[in-house]
């Protein structure tokens, strides 16, 4: 009679290495194993032709549903049943027990790899290729609350021992090293397709490591390629080990903000998911960081100073001589669909990019670029990224702040190295940003943000020649105005900063930012002072009181 057997499902698009894995599970002492139980029932269904076809129907069952139960489910000998199963053979029709019972995982390998020695037997297709439908059983099987492990053929071929192993923890089997080799030859196993689908399988005897330089794709098939890699990558992205060329891969670090693991963002012209927001390799940004950028913060459904924010953009388009820019209108609608989509009202920022725009070939010339410009709109959760009650810590850094002889900081551009230099010395320092002197040695801005001094009830932030004319520094500085206080813009030297009464920085994503020390000097008393606190309160009404409408956003 036999006795009820555990289930191992294998799901595979074709030439996966999927024979080879049967092969290896076949070594096993504990199970048997069925190749492709289901391909009669998936050729009578479909009437595809294949030079076996007519053998194949006479000889095997084709009731899908009978397969399931009489040949899949049936009673054995052995603890294990290992099932190889082709991703397209899971037609309509077949009874749910085939997913919901039994243990299930998905073989998957890049089509760079498969589309090459695809067409054999039969010409490549997207049909045939079945990613598509792999991608649906993952889903199906995730659904049901069995979500499979996931291998990449590629990392069966590194490390056949370690991947092995990982598998079988998976299922909750134990390995037995009899599953690295196996004997060359067709084996009783075998489909009856084995002689048009298996030759190369047939002369290995284990995992072979794949070559170090693979043969030249066919660009006949590109098309298909770009059809089928998404889909790869998306399974892809589920496998737990995964080698890279370059360097070995790093753990996924924590976010900020959890909430925007999961968040849509605009690029081009659409908005697509958090890891599909990319840009092409041909764009400018990458090119050459030849973009310009705006931070815009959204408060109580509406978007502090937009309208200021994109004179701004305009403006540095043109001075870096952009050609085919989006209208003020299109960019206004990409923010405010991103928003809705998001459903991002409030405490929210947005990184918004404009860029060059796609060139037609690698090089610096923007004669290069004739597909229009990029916009991108990237919105988060992120509350003010300083500590604003408590206060933050500054040093001065080495590197000098841009000259305008050199790239003028009032062309808000994407190209930031000269502050990134610099924040490198801030965090080397363990100090929250550090200040960027101008090239004769007065304080411009920190490598973020605008900066304010108070001495003596006179209130003084440097000239915006070195510095970025920050959209919050004017704010700030009509507030300071508005609060009677006296304002002076000029020259202030590092001494002036270190024995100042108080200091802040401003910037949209920090807003209105306490500095409590800076170089190891106590600035006051050590306390956020009594003007900052006023200035932050006249900001904070401010922003949630002004700015433009979400449009179609309704406050619940």
């Amino acid at each position: 009679m036999g006795e009820e057997v555990e289930l191992i499902h294998s799901w595979s698009a074709p030439r996966s290495l999927s024979t080879g894995l049967m092969y290896s599970f076949a070594q096993r002492d504990d199970i048997e194993v069925l190749d492709e139980p289901l391909y009669a029932n998936f050729l009578r269904i479909t009437a595809l032709d294949r030079p076996y076809r007519e053998e194949l129907l006479s000889k095997m069952e084709s009731d899908g549903n009978k397969v399931v139960k009489d040949i899949i489910y049936r009673p054995g000998s052995k603890k294990y049943r290992f099932c190889k199963h082709i991703s397209k053979q899971m037609v309509l029709g077949l009874t749910e027990d085939l997913m919901k019972n039994g243990k299930h995982f998905i073989l998957i390998r890049n089509p760079l790899d498969i589309l090459p020695s695809f067409d054999k037997v039969v010409p490549p297709t997207f049909f045939e290729l079945g990613l598509a439908e792999l991608v649906c059983l993952y889903n199906e099987l995730c659904e049901i609350g069995k979500p499979p492990p996931v291998v990449d053929a590629a990392e069966l071929q590194k490390d056949p021992e370690a991947t092995l192993r990982g598998l079988c923890n998976d299922l909750e089997i134990p390995f037995q090293p009899a599953m690295l080799n196996w004997e060359a030859g067709p084996k009783p196993i075998d489909g009856l397709w084995a002689p048009w689908w298996y030759k190369t399988v047939h002369k290995s005897t284990g995992f072979k490591e794949e070559r170090k330089y693979p043969q030249p794709f066919p660009f006949s098939l590109y098309d298909l390629l770009e059809q089928s890699l998404p889909l790869y990558n998306m399974l892809r992205h589920h496998v737990k080990k995964k080698s890279s060329l370059l360097s070995p891969p790093l753990p996924l670090p924590d976010l900020p903000v959890p909430a925007n693991e999961k968040l849509l963002a605009w690029v081009g012209d659409e908005i697509v998911t958090r890891d599909s927001a990319k840009v092409s390799v041909f764009d400018s940004v990458v090119q050459g960081g030849d973009s310009v950028w705006e931070g815009l913060r959204v408060y109580n459904g509406r978007i502090f100073m937009l309208e200021e924010h994109l004179d701004r953009m305009f403006d540095s388009a043109k001075a870096l001589a952009f050609e085919n820019v989006p209208t003020r209108d299109k960019i206004k609608e990409a923010i405010f669909k991103t928003l809705i989509r998001n459903g991002m009202f409030d405490n929210s920022h947005i990184r918004l990019s404009l860029t060059r725009g796609k060139k037609v070939t690698s090089g610096m010339s923007p004669a290069l670029n004739l597909y229009g410009c990029t916009l991108i709109v990237l919105a988060e959760w992120k509350p003010p990224v300083y500590d604003n009650e408590r206060g933050i810590v500054l040093v001065t850094a080495t590197t000098r702040r841009n000259s305008p002889n050199n790239l003028d900081s009032k062309i808000h551009h994407n190209n930031l190295l000269n502050n990134i230099l610099a924040k490198i010395e801030g965090n080397n320092a363990k100090a929250d940003d550090a200040i960027m002197l101008d090239k004769d040695g007065y304080v411009s801005e920190t490598n973020a943000t605008n900066i304010f001094i108070l001495k003596k009830g006179r209130v003084l932030t440097p000239h915006a020649d070195y510095c970025l004319p920050g959209i919050t520094r004017a704010t700030v500085m009509d507030l300071v105005v508005k609060e009677q206080f006296i304002l002076e813009e000029r020259r202030i030297s590092l001494s002036e900063v270190h024995t100042a009464d108080e200091v802040w920085t401003t910037g949209t994503m920090g807003e209105l930012s306490p500095v409590v020390k800076v170089d190891g000097r106590t600035i006051g008393n050590g306390e956020v002072g009594p003007i900052t606190r006023k200035l932050q309160a006249a900001y904070k009404k401010l922003a949630e009181q002004s700015g433009v409408p979400i449009q179609n956003y309704l406050h619940a």
